[in-house]
């Protein structure tokens, strides 16, 4: 099993429109981020998780042409709105594409790309999704065993996920504020975890730097991964300042697990 980093920025993207800061007028790939998504793959299966405002852009990088299914964390826009770019992956697919997400965030999809969902959508080469509502119970997709991991961020339901292949486990977990007592378990031990860290400043709805830090201590991954960065973070830097077993993720990163 493989990981491909798409994207690991946050909502706007960096550089951020209008921005001058250091971050966005760095000369470092690394500190231009698409909204954050990844690649899960084996070399039976492709998942991909979430489908942003930048999956064309990521497509077209890293010349990906077909996917076997797609995994929503949340709702909130960054995750959602490239959802018309997956036209791409279903022109030459005889069936529809299966999609897994929770339920508030499939409710919200079937609102937002009515016109996809509808019977009348039969149409060879468009989105004609499969919907599935996990319900929070482990899937699977091929050879990949996913088990969803509910978190908490903003006022939407959220969802991590830890994929399972080939005898090595991956936790994914974009966006999170809090882990609730009972999710813990699931993210303990794992071979690689990636998860939010979107700042060092305090913030709202998303772990800083230093949160993340702590509680990558506290699940005790092999590996650990900051992602979800906002242009207050400066890839260099940030490198220097994690743990020895922890480092800044980026666009483009490939994770062989």
């Amino acid at each position: 099993m493989n990981i491909l980093f798409l994207g690991t920025g946050t909502s706007t993207g960096v550089p951020v429109i209008g921005c001058n800061c250091e971050v966005c007028r760095s000369k470092d790939p690394r500190n231009r981020r698409l909204r954050s998504s990844i690649l899960v793959r084996t070399a039976k299966t492709t998942l991909l998780v979430d489908s942003g405002p930048d999956l064309r852009a990521q497509a077209l990088r890293h010349q990906l042409t077909a996917i076997d299914a797609v995994i929503y964390t949340h709702e909130h826009l960054d995750h959602t709105t490239g959802f018309d770019e997956m036209r791409a992956f279903c022109w030459n697919r005889e069936g529809k594409l299966p999609l897994y997400a929770g339920e508030a965030c499939l409710n919200r999809l079937k609102a937002m790309f009515a016109w996809a969902f509808s019977p009348e959508n039969t149409h060879k080469g468009y989105v004609r999704p499969e919907p599935h509502q996990h319900g929070g119970q482990p899937f699977t997709v091929g050879d990949i065993e996913v088990t969803p991991v509910l978190v908490e961020h903003a006022t939407v339901v959220t969802y991590g996920y830890v994929f399972r292949a080939e005898g090595s486990t991956f936790g994914y977990v974009p966006d999170i504020k809090k882990l609730p007592a009972e999710s813990a378990p699931l993210l303990r031990n794992l071979d690689a975890l990636a998860m939010d860290g979107l700042c060092f400043p305090q913030h709202r709805t998303h772990l800083t730097i230093d949160e993340n830090i702590a509680l990558m201590r506290t699940l005790a991954p092999r590996r650990g991964y900051v992602t979800h960065s906002g242009h207050r973070v400066e890839y260099g830097q940030l490198a220097d300042y994690l743990p020895d077993f922890m480092e800044p993720a980026y666009d483009g990163l490939l994770v062989e697990l």
